[in-house]
Order: structure tokens, then C-alpha cells, then sequence
């Protein structure tokens, strides 16, 4: 389903399309996650993906027009800069353990040390929120300030758009 969304979105000349195509992707995704035993991964990704990025995606498009515009270009180089980012990124997972291996050094090193002692380590009973919050904190953080540096950005471009737009009247 997500590679017949993705075709899909690709062979769309209407923007509204795509934007709605886009939201059921995120949700594709985001029930991917739960079956994947994510749960805290696929309601982010219902809520940012399908809820605040299709909202904004539209709020855009009311500011923009409906239809894209397409110019003749030589596309020759973007399908070689993805068809060799792709196989870099196909490469890079050779290395990686099976899917599930309990083998796998995370399953060894890590996870037991989180169960076992994060609870003693960070005073927090809930393991979940003591990996977000403490031993990912840095990562967290960053995810923060992305989404919010993202959330400033277009609300500055649409308060500066709609500025232009009572300056002409």
C-alpha cells in the first residue's frame, strides 16, 4: 500500500491530491508502526504526518495555486543522485543484524542495562519515559527543536505573506 501511495503521488499534477495522498501515507505508515510494535512512533507520525503537515500543506495551498506548473528540465541528474543515495543506503543495511535476531548487540548490550537499572539510574518508574527522557534526552530535544523550528518557519512565511497581501489592498 505505502509503494501504490508513493507511485500514486508521484503521477499527481494536482497539488490538493497529493496533499491528501500524502496524509494517507502518514497513516499508512503510521499503522505500519503499530504493527511493528511502535506505538509512540505511529502517533507521532498520525499526528505530525497526517494531521499537522496535511493541515499546513493546505494552508499553503490556499496561498499558492492548485495546479503545478512543470518545466522542461533535464532530469537525468536527480535520477542519478537518487538511484545512488538509494544504493548507498542499500549497502549501508548489509551490515546490519536480521530483522528480530535476539543476537542482535542492542538486544545484548543495551536493552538489559535499560530494564535492569533505569529505574534505580534515573528514578523514573515508567522504562519507556526514562529511555525518552534521560538516556535519549539529546535526541529528543532535537526532535523538539526541529518540529519547532519547522513551526515557526511556515508561520512566519504565512504571516508574511498575508502582510503583502494588505499592503496591496
Amino acid at each position: 500500500m505505502l509503494a501504490i501511495t508513493a507511485i500514486a503521488i508521484i503521477a499527481m499534477r494536482n497539488i490538493l491530491s497529493v496533499i491528501m495522498l500524502g496524509g494517507i501515507y502518514s497513516l499508512i505508515s503510521a499503522t505500519l508502526f503499530v504493527v511493528l510494535d511502535a506505538v509512540d512512533v505511529a502517533f507521532t507520525e498520525a499526528a505530525v504526518g497526517a494531521g499537522i503537515s496535511t493541515v499546513l500543506f493546505l494552508s499553503a495551498l490556499g496561498i499558492t495555486g492548485k495546479h503545478q506548473v512543470l518545466a522542461r528540465k533535464n532530469h537525468l541528474v536527480p535520477i542519478f543522485v537518487v538511484l545512488v543515495t538509494g544504493a548507498g543506503l542499500i549497502y549501508s543495511t548489509s551490515d546490519m543484524p536480521a530483522f528480530g535476531d535476539p543476537n542482535a548487540p542492542a538486544h545484548n548490550h543495551v536493552a538489559p542495562r535499560y530494564i535492569e537499572q533505569s529505574g534505580e539510574e534515573i528514578g523514573i518508574p515508567n522504562m519507556v519515559t526514562s529511555v525518552l527522557a534521560s538516556y535519549r534526552g539529546f535526541d529528543t530535544l532535537g526532535e523538539v527543536a526541529v518540529v519547532f523550528t519547522a513551526l515557526i518557519a511556515v508561520l512566519l512565511l504565512l504571516g508574511l505573506n498575508r502582510g503583502s497581501r494588505q499592503d496591496k489592498s
